[in-house]
């Protein structure tokens, strides 16, 4: 299970992200938003893997109708991932953004 600040810290480590607020929550940037907090433990990122990872695991990985059309976002359940999926998650965000 990881946190905010988990993801606070990643991502303020890889190269060019900022933090500011997005909707009144944290939010990373690199030229683009990399990933941003929502209520409830869910994050968002950016991903080319959208309906595997919601096909693959339903319960963590999902997207509301507001998101239907940025087809580059999911979100996830941050009580059912660990830190290392989170890295790889923000990694590829980072990279899509950047």
């Amino acid at each position: 299970m990881v946190d905010e600040e988990d993801v606070r810290r990643f991502c303020l480590g890889l190269p060019g992200v900022n933090e500011r607020l997005s909707w009144g929550r944290p939010a990373w940037f690199a030229r683009t938003q990399v990933a941003r907090m929502w209520d409830d433990g869910v994050l968002t990122v950016k991903t080319d893997e959208r309906e595997a990872l919601a096909a693959e695991d339903p319960g963590t990985y999902f997207w509301t109708p507001h998101h239907e059309r940025h087809r580059s976002l999911v979100l996830v359940r941050m009580d059912r991932i660990d830190e290392p999926t989170l890295e790889e998650l923000l990694i590829e965000a980072h990279r899509l953004a950047s």
